[in-house]
């Protein structure tokens, strides 16, 4: 989809549909808060707002075709919910949600208006709508962006009957005094939200479709186009490496085990800083010998989402450029039942020499973190993050809200929940105490690979905790949240994505 910037006044731009949004004020007696101060547009919304047809209640939308005063063939009005509480996420699904309903039209471009007061902060931008503080504006340009592009996909692509429903254009309606200053912002939103959709083709592909070789190809490709380092290592360097936890995952599959390294290493930045990417690549988890139920195990193809957040990170960090070193690893396998697949019972030793016995077979996503985060370290990283669909304990304990975190160092976990309140992603933090220690410890291996039902998704942290001492490190659990089951207005059902945009801003946090 192509980006567009427009100074042009919303009621005199030619558009197949124009875009405004409307905010609820939050009591009976005033009417909703229409996002543009055009008197042509808030004159075609007065006989919608008297007959309480537009509200501003979050995704609501309201048609009007060729609205008098106006050169759009349609206006649609989408509300943004409470004015007190809106901000740069709820602006982004407002733009999702105008995508998708353009879409859904058979729309192929359309215009969106920008708030005329954008702080950024939601207790500010509920008061005052035309006032002239801007401070916020690229952050708001950038959230409408990513917002729309993020919309414009859909999992549905190997149906034979498929149309093409993409979008062509969507031009942002800006003030004449921001607008060269908020083509970076446009495109910083349009190179997440494209991360974000690339991230989300990886993990839509089926098993078949998408083996640890065909994501190590991908990959590649990408790391050659955006100008990125890129290794990639087969059976032979794992083994040479001592790669025993991921090998022992990767040794039942007739599929050959990738290492996936990649390198932004931009001039200028600083050495003592080096981010560590980790992701889970098992592009099928049958569940090994310790083998899953039938019920749902073809999403198990989405087992290797946390690897291609990983991938979609890096190529976004490669395009927006900031001053900071970072290496992104993916511990690409299948985990099947063979005549060569571990079995429980067994001892792997991993890089770092700590020797695991093998108490399921099923819980073998750590089991390759394992040796990506300690080979990570080796490679220069001084701070670790890893992503991974690890458990469904944390589905347990968060359902499919919010992400779980785990880290083990105060200042570096306030850092990333900076990043965090930007991205609007939703994360849940989670304890590592040392009392969890108890139940993975093993009588013949220094750990077991999982530390039984309760604490589930804290006891895998923990098991990933050995293997990065006192480097500071986030665990993302996001086996809840890295698939959208239920229909939404302003995203598409299937692979979300997550975290991919926090990871971005993270990046982009360190590298000012």
């Amino acid at each position: 989809m192509k980006i567009a910037l427009s100074t042009s006044s919303p009621s005199q731009i030619e558009t197949e549909c124009l875009v405004i949004p409307v905010l609820d004020k939050g009591d009976k007696e005033s009417a909703p808060e229409i996002q543009s101060s055009d008197s042509a547009i808030r004159k075609a919304a007065e006989g919608l707002i008297a007959s309480k047809e537009i509200t501003g209640k979050l995704f609501e939308t309201v048609l009007l075709h060729q609205p008098a005063g106006t050169k759009a063939k349609r206006v649609l009005f989408v509300g943004g919910g409470k004015a007190k509480t809106f901000s740069s996420i709820e602006l982004r699904k407002v733009a999702g949600t105008a995508a998708r309903f353009c879409k859904g039209k058979n729309i192929r471009s359309f215009a969106f208006t920008s708030p005329e007061t954008w702080t950024g902060k939601a207790e500010q931008s509920a008061h005052s709508t035309f006032a002239t503080e801007r401070a916020g504006l690229p952050e708001a340009v950038k959230s409408i962006v990513e917002g729309a592009v993020a919309a414009d996909f859909d999992p549905d692509y190997y149906k034979s009957d498929r149309k093409d429903q993409k979008l062509d254009t969507m031009t942002v309606l800006v003030p004449a005094s921001d607008a060269k200053n908020l083509e970076q912002a446009a495109e910083v939103g349009r190179v997440i939200g494209e991360s974000q959709n690339f991230t989300r083709d990886l993990v839509n592909e089926p098993g078949n479709r998408m083996t640890p070789t065909i994501l190590a190809d991908r990959a590649k490709k990408m790391c050659d186009e955006v100008g990125l380092k890129c290794e990639i290592y087969g059976p032979d360097k794992i083994k040479e490496m001592k790669m025993g936890a991921f090998w022992s995952v990767a040794q039942g599959s007739d599929e050959e085990p990738r290492l996936i390294v990649m390198k932004y290493e931009p001039a200028g930045a600083p050495a003592d800083k080096v981010l560590g990417l980790v992701g889970k690549g098992i592009t099928f988890d049958t569940g090994g010998i310790s083998i899953k139920p039938a019920d749902n195990m073809e999403k198990m193809k989405y087992d290797m989402a946390g690897g291609a957040s990983m991938i979609g990170t890096m190529r976004a960090i490669a395009l927006l450029k900031p001053k900071v070193k970072v290496i992104g690893i993916v511990c690409a396998s299948e985990n099947m039942p063979s005549g060569k697949a571990q079995k429980p019972g067994d001892v792997q030793i991993a890089m770092n020499g700590k020797s695991i016995e093998i108490i399921n077979t099923d819980a073998e996503g750590r089991l390759v973190l394992a040796d990506g985060l300690h080979y990570a370290r080796q490679l220069g990283a001084t701070h670790l993050i890893d992503a991974a669909t690890l458990t469904g304990a944390v589905v347990v304990a968060l359902g499919s809200v919010n992400a779980g975190i785990f880290c083990n160092d105060e200042a570096y976990f306030d850092e990333f929940s900076e990043a965090l309140k930007k991205s609007g992603e939703k994360m849940w933090r989670m304890p590592v105490d040392v009392e969890y220690n108890e139940l993975i410890k093993s009588d013949i291996a220094d750990i077991k690979n999982t530390g039984g039902r309760w604490g589930g998704a804290i006891t895998a942290a923990m098991f990933l905790k050995e293997f990065v001492e006192d480097t500071p490190w986030i665990h993302l659990d996001i086996a809840g949240t890295a698939w959208i089951e239920n229909k939404q207005p302003w995203i598409a059902v299937g692979p979300s994505g997550l975290p991919v945009r926090t990871l971005v801003e993270f990046a982009m946090q360190n590298g000012k």
